[in-house]
């Protein structure tokens, strides 16, 4: 490899870093107003625990097979652990086997996508489109009717009854 590769490849990846660092509209749109429930960071601490927090706004993922709702078989619904919105009816939930529980499709009006390249390809990722808070990603590996697997971490979400 010559100098001139290797400053090429270097350039390309901090390009690719500076998309990766503007692409997101979630937690960044959040902090600039563009979401109907917006907190400063010292506010979501003050209501979210420090794995919500993670999760929620700094965008981490919960570890595989650790959330409660994995196992939830329960009718009713699933709600943002942030602002409370329904996000996904417990009737959209599906075993993926993949450690986190998974739905096929979002409540009408509830999630808002963005392309994420943390992992250098193009991945989907689900936010509440209420408060922006981080959910999971979407993938089309899922069952019929839509051949969706949303793939969302547990700490992300409540679940209330029916």
């Amino acid at each position: 490899m010559n100098r001139r590769n290797f400053l090429a490849g270097g350039i390309s990846l901090a390009a690719i870093g500076a998309a990766v660092g503007f692409s997101r509209n979630g937690v960044n749109a959040a902090e600039s107003g563009a979401f109907e429930v917006v907190k400063t960071d010292a506010e979501w601490k003050e209501i979210l625990s420090p794995a919500q927090f993670a999760v929620l706004r700094k965008e981490a993922t919960e570890r595989a097979w650790t959330s409660p709702l994995l196992e939830e078989k329960r009718k009713g619904v699933y709600t943002c652990g942030g602002c409370e919105l329904p996000l996904y009816a417990s009737e959209t939930k599906f075993d993926s086997g993949t450690g986190w529980p998974s739905f096929f499709a979002a409540l009408d009006n509830a999630v808002g996508t963005t392309t994420d390249y943390k992992l250098l390809l193009p991945r989907t990722e689900v936010h509440c489109r209420r408060c922006g808070g981080h959910l999971g990603h979407i993938f089309n590996d899922g069952p019929p009717p839509t051949g969706k697997r949303h793939c969302i971490n547990g700490l992300a979400m409540g679940f209330v009854a029916a």
